[in-house]
């Protein structure tokens, strides 16, 4: 009981730090404008981890590696850390490199959340209020998403239901290859059990 009250502590202050960084790296990626509030938060909570990253891990292809770098050893971390506090062993090469790709995996997934999450908000905003200071940003994040389901799907009665099926794609994205990869891993991590 008390392993798992540790473990529930643990995975959401890595799980908002590793989020942050992944959206920090999706921001610089897809060019979101940084001038709102949501911006700079992510730039200020990931900051400490990241600038010294960049020394190490300079940008490749004008992507923020770093942050992306960052994300992956924080999932590292918390997956190890989970995996200790489960009495699974880590120590051989084995069980380490599955769970370097789990973490890759779990990377995968949370940027698939991030997508719907973005892709929702923007939704919201253009029905509600288009102008909003962050509008530009989740925009910017989405239009990579939305434009080819734009190009295939006109607007239907002056309403644009591309949102509908990209969310629908993130979701068998999460079914089927993420599920599938996860699942595989974890099988993986169970033979390491003590």
């Amino acid at each position: 009981m008390l392993n798992q009250a540790i473990a529930f502590v643990i995975e959401t202050i890595f799980n908002i730090f590793i989020l942050t960084a992944l959206v920090r790296f999706w921001m610089q990626a897809l060019r979101a404008p940084a001038r709102n509030p949501l911006a700079q938060f992510t730039m200020a909570l990931t900051d400490f981890a990241v600038k010294p990253m960049r020394r190490l891990l300079p940008g490749f292809f004008k992507l923020d590696v770093a942050s992306l770098a960052v994300a992956w050893i924080a999932e590292v971390v918390l997956l190890a850390i989970l995996s200790l506090l489960q009495g699974v062993e880590i120590v051989n090469g084995a069980a380490l490199s599955v769970i370097l790709f789990l973490a890759l995996v779990k990377l995968v997934r949370l940027t698939v959340y991030i997508i719907m999450g973005a892709v929702l908000l923007q939704a919201l905003l253009s029905w509600v209020n288009p102008y909003h200071p962050v509008a530009p940003f989740f925009e910017a994040l989405t239009r990579p998403f939305l434009k080819p389901f734009q190009k295939a799907v006109p607007p239907i009665g002056g309403v644009d239901i591309t949102p509908v099926l990209v969310l629908i794609a993130c979701q068998l994205v999460l079914m089927l290859p993420v599920a599938w990869l996860e699942g595989e891993a974890m099988r993986m991590i169970g033979r390491f059990l003590l």
